[in-house]
């Protein structure tokens, strides 16, 4: 019989995402086989506290808790996670510490800051523990929009055209940045923080009064905003999966019922209310499916991505013209979330993805262990 991997999923974090991240992290559980893998919940509040197996598990709803059962058991009172690759697991802290529970493989579902953006990723690279997703470079690269988009100008990806401009600036003087906005992008146009997803943050603004709601807002969350144009085009999804040959699935849409709407934001993702509909495969042709999948492999391999992405596409209505939006490099695993959908109308069950997962983190450590650390002269 093989042994059972000891998976630790890692959710919550110092983000604006915080609550997505609680709900991704319970379809990730839920959907773990208990057969192969033993859980360890870690949370991470809003103030930056990781909490023992007890406590995370806790902030899970009942069905996740129910396949973790035996961690509400744990007495571990402070746990930590150490960058010493002796551990390469949980270390108990306090009166009778000192115990290591070894982790195989870490699954971070954290999306935005300190968790999305290669802070984690450096933490566990530097404890040799294999975990699912993007590294370092891809995580930062793929968190903030700007360096994203001039990676993917790079590598020859058509793009909408955008701005940028510190907090700084805007605080600085912020006439002169309207005046900007107005002169190099226009009316209407969107406004968002340059590292942040699930569009928090994100406004649409038509004039001037709204632009300046709109920027203000997106200070509130980065130090660097962005303002793209506005489209009149359609919202298309792509996910990837794989390490140096990765696969594209089926594109996906979200189409939006509610005519009140200019854009998904946040409530439209996450409420369920209804008012939106993701439908995959995206009902476009297969010459523009095979551009998309062709797009999204191309933009994976430009941040250097390894483990899984999603890629968001415009399709403009004047003109049927593709441009890439950005990429996610730890996308929404929710039940709601497009990620599973376009996997599973492929054949590919959300278990059988995270499975695929759990192998190429454990075959991009080996990759990384091949590498010479040290050089004799």
């Amino acid at each position: 019989m093989t042994k059972k991997l000891t998976i630790g999923v890692i959710y919550g974090g110092r983000s604006g995402e915080h609550e997505i991240s609680l709900r991704s992290a319970r379809s990730v559980i839920e959907s773990l086989d208990q057969k192969k893998y033993d859980i360890v919940p870690l949370a991470i509040t809003l103030e930056g506290k990781w909490l023992p197996p007890a406590a995370s598990v806790k902030l899970l709803a009942a069905e996740a808790q129910a396949k973790i059962g035996s961690a509400a058991q744990d007495k571990r009172k402070e746990i930590a996670l150490t960058g010493d690759p002796g551990y390469q697991g949980l270390l108990s802290l306090g009166r009778g510490g000192g115990s290591v529970e070894r982790l195989d493989v870490i699954i971070p579902v954290l999306h935005g800051t300190y968790g999305e953006d290669g802070t984690i990723q450096g933490l566990l690279d530097m404890a040799g523990i294999p975990y699912v997703g993007c590294g370092v470079l891809a995580s930062s690269c793929g968190l903030d929009k700007v360096t994203m988009k001039a990676l993917f100008r790079d590598a020859g990806l058509p793009l909408c055209n955008y701005i940028w401009f510190l907090r700084r600036e805007w605080e600085a003087n912020r006439e002169s940045t309207m005046r900007r906005v107005s002169r190099e992008i226009g009316y209407p146009c969107f406004v968002k923080p340059a590292n942040l997803g699930s569009s928090v943050g994100v406004s649409r603004a038509d004039n001037k009064v709204q632009l300046r709601a709109a920027i203000e807002l997106a200070s509130k969350y980065d130090r660097k905003i962005m303002v793209e144009e506005g489209l009149n085009a359609r919202e298309i999804e792509c996910a990837v999966l794989g390490n140096d040959d990765p696969q594209a699935s089926l594109p996906g849409e979200y189409l939006i019922h509610d005519a009140a709407s200019s854009f998904l934001d946040y409530e439209e993702k996450y409420s369920g209310t209804g008012h939106n509909e993701f439908v995959v495969p995206a009902r476009i042709s297969q010459t523009q499916i095979r551009q998309i999948q062709k797009h999204a492999v191309t933009a994976f391999k430009a941040v250097d991505g390894s483990g899984l992405a999603r890629v968001d596409f415009f399709l403009r209505r004047d003109n049927g013209q593709l441009l890439i939006n950005e990429l996610n490099t730890m996308p929404g695993l929710t039940d709601v979330s497009g990620f599973p959908k376009m996997w599973e109308a492929m054949g590919v069950k959300f278990p059988v993805v995270l499975d695929r997962l759990i192998e190429l983190a454990i075959e991009r450590n080996r990759d990384k262990l091949r590498n010479v650390v040290s050089h004799n002269l």
